[in-house]
């Protein structure tokens, strides 16, 4: 019967997809583009900002933090996802057992509703401009006002439903709207230049210049919280393998590279020109009186945007948002589908996308993006030590499905080293990201001698 529904569905979640569904690496350039180069671009741009980085460690750091994040893609996750064609949750439970999985899968299909969410909330700062929205502040938690509630459903439903008619809308959404995302965000900068009166490349580096003290409530980054931050702001999808759902439709783990796509218009041409527009803001009075009383300014993508370059501003926010949700929400609906195989991959999808809906009313998801972003990666990116580690010194491409329903070693692994890792970081200090590798050794090197033994 499961069988019966995932051949019906198109989606394989409980088989290996065949080679007459495989997909050339356009497919992948184009998701990966318009996903990165996406609505959240336009908070993390400016939330670095209010850490005070200087232009050294934030161009630089950026430039090495995403190479580290297109190879884990290209030489961890895509081949493995090439190897078996498998989801993450369905060749996690042939490892470790359905119901152990299940654990997972819920935790994973929440923090991925919840990551969605913050960019619903993105896209409904550009649609509350034209009515005249209050836009959520920098420490706003709750839902500011009821116009507010009524354009972050009507975005997450819209959102929603493009993700629950599967991976080929979704790609093809990536695909169409990619190019005016992209070309939103040159405009944004280059608008951005001619505001801050940018001649040559030393005004350019002098916008950040040797860097300030961070806004209130944040912590002040170096080029090491710029790298370690940007190679796992997606660590649950490249060395966490989220993304075997999305690459075992790959014809070659070549296909990996389009990552790179994503990472350097997205997570560096986009970045830097967020972080421009916000420069703008900045050196307005309103909000340098705001600074000076000890108050940190709003950081909603909307507002600006479109100060900068118009309706297409508030257009480019939207579709962006869109572009991120999506596959977001797509892979969210897979985790709760692994759990719920009887149902449709259609309705689980639509439950995902409830709930990030739900969790997009409150900003405080989107304006502590840089804080949830490294939590995520670090709680999820440890399990895909286990399936790394089972590919490449375990079982190797032959894939051995566990008699047992929830293997314990795994279980212990995955628990110890999230636990003593988080531990150290709240009772040390130690910035997240800093751990999110550390972490992952930890659980695959447990996994491995106790799999031995």
């Amino acid at each position: 019967m499961e069988e019966q529904q995932a051949v019906s569905s198109g989606e394989f979640e409980r088989e290996p997809v065949p080679q007459s569904k495989l997909k050339s690496w356009k497919n992948f350039l184009g998701m990966y583009a318009g996903e990165h180069a996406a609505g959240t671009e336009f908070v993390i741009g400016p939330l670095f900002l209010t850490t005070g980085v200087s232009a050294f460690d934030l161009i630089i750091g950026l430039l090495v933090g995403n190479l580290l994040a297109v190879l884990s893609w290209r030489f961890l996750t895509a081949e493995v996802a090439v190897k078996h064609r498998l989801t993450l949750y369905y060749q996690l439970e042939k490892i470790c057992g359905k119901k152990l999985v299940s654990i997972y899968n819920l935790a994973n299909g929440v923090l991925f509703c919840f990551l969605a969410g913050s960019m619903i909330t993105v896209s409904a700062t550009a649609v509350g401009v034209p009515f005249d929205m209050q836009m959520p502040r920098l420490t706003d938690t709750m839902p500011n006002s009821f116009t507010w509630v009524v354009i972050v459903l009507a975005v997450g439903a819209v959102i929603s439903i493009i993700a629950a008619r599967g991976y080929d809308t979704v790609a093809k959404a990536a695909n169409f709207m990619a190019p005016v995302i992209v070309l939103g965000f040159v405009a944004a900068g280059i608008v951005a230049l001619v505001q801050l009166e940018v001649g040559s490349f030393a005004d350019f580096w002098n916008i950040w210049g040797e860097g300030s003290e961070p806004f209130p409530g944040q912590i002040k980054y170096t080029i090491w919280h710029v790298i370690f931050w940007s190679w796992f702001a997606n660590g649950a999808m490249h060395i966490g393998m989220s993304d075997l759902s999305v690459f075992r439709f790959a014809k070659s783990p070549q296909a990996g590279w389009t990552t790179a796509a994503g990472m350097y218009v997205g997570h560096y041409m986009a970045w830097v020109a967020a972080a421009l527009l916000y420069a703008v803001y900045l050196q307005s009075p309103d909000v340098q009186q705001l600074l000076q009383s000890g108050q940190a300014p709003s950081v909603a993508p909307g507002p600006l945007a479109y100060n900068a370059i118009g309706i297409f501003g508030i257009v480019v926010v939207v579709l962006a948002g869109w572009t991120t949700a999506n596959p977001t929400i797509y892979r969210a609906g897979l985790a709760f589908q692994a759990i719920l195989p009887r149902l449709s991959t259609f309705w689980v999808t639509i439950v995902a996308g409830t709930v990030a809906t739900i969790a997009g009313l409150f900003p405080a998801f989107a304006m502590k993006l840089l804080d949830f972003v490294a939590l995520y990666g670090f709680i999820l990116a440890p399990m895909g030590a286990v399936i790394v580690f089972d590919h490449f010194f375990i079982n190797g491409t032959r894939l051995q499905a566990t008699t047992k329903s929830f293997d314990v070693k795994v279980f212990g692994a995955w628990v110890v080293s999230a636990v003593v890792f988080y531990f150290v970081s709240v009772y040390f200090g130690v910035f997240l990201s800093y751990l999110t590798l550390p972490a992952w050794l930890a659980c695959g090197v447990l996994y491995y001698v106790m799999k031995k033994k």
